[in-house]
């Protein structure tokens, strides 16, 4: 099955229809073969799921060989959100497709990302007026909250994870993440690394896969 954005692609282990999907956006100058790695992995325990990984829509300016969702390179706060707007268009387009080719609604689909990933997951998850099921989000950052808090369209379940060492997207970025959500009455749950850096840790992975495992009964 093709898709818009070329995708790596996790068929359901039962060989049956897919009873629900799960959407992993890889970060800034990886690729979805990358992120691919964690659908592999939660693919195992739930079996009748499809994932779809998808490669973002641009060559990374930083690193030609991966991708980007939006440029982050000498942008201006306002360059960075028109940007990602445009990207959100074609995750949504991508998030109607995957609905409409598996036969399924929007509450039997959850969207994840890391880094660049998990802002734009952030960002489209919220917006979307059909809720979507959940998000989890590692080592992202809400791009742009003034414009967010104007489009609180529907509310999934969250689930934010952030490494304590993190230099590359920083802590304050989760910590404000956080207090956004909750101050807008979101059911968020979240989970702080210690020793973490800019990555997955195990844990990680293993929380995200019991937030999908509950959150899709």
């Amino acid at each position: 099955m093709t898709y818009t954005l070329n995708t790596i692609t996790l068929e359901p282990l039962s060989k049956k229809k897919p009873k629900n999907a799960v959407i992993l956006c890889h970060g800034y100058g990886g690729d979805g073969k990358d992120i691919s790695i964690l659908a592999g992995y939660w693919r195992t325990y739930l079996p009748d799921t499809i994932f779809i990984c998808p490669d973002a829509p641009e060559r990374c300016a930083a690193s030609p060989t991966g991708y980007q969702w939006f440029d982050l390179l000498d942008q201006s706060p306002d360059q960075i959100l028109s940007k990602s707007l445009v990207a959100e268009s074609k995750l949504n387009e991508l998030i109607d497709e995957v609905l409409k080719k598996n036969n399924l609604i929007s509450n039997q689909v959850i969207i994840g990302g890391f880094s660049q990933g998990c802002m734009l997951t952030l960002q489209t998850g919220i917006k979307r007026k059909d809720k979507i099921n959940s998000i989890i989000g590692y080592s992202g950052k809400i791009i742009n909250a003034e414009h967010l808090s104007k489009n609180l369209n529907s509310r999934p379940n969250i689930l934010l994870m952030h490494g304590e060492q993190d230099q590359v997207v920083t802590v304050d970025a989760f910590l404000e993440a956080k207090d956004f959500f909750g101050k807008n009455n979101y059911a968020i749950e979240s989970k702080l690394f210690k020793d973490c850096e800019h990555r997955i840790p195990t844990e990680g992975s293993s929380l995200g896969l019991q937030f999908i495992k509950k959150n899709f009964k």
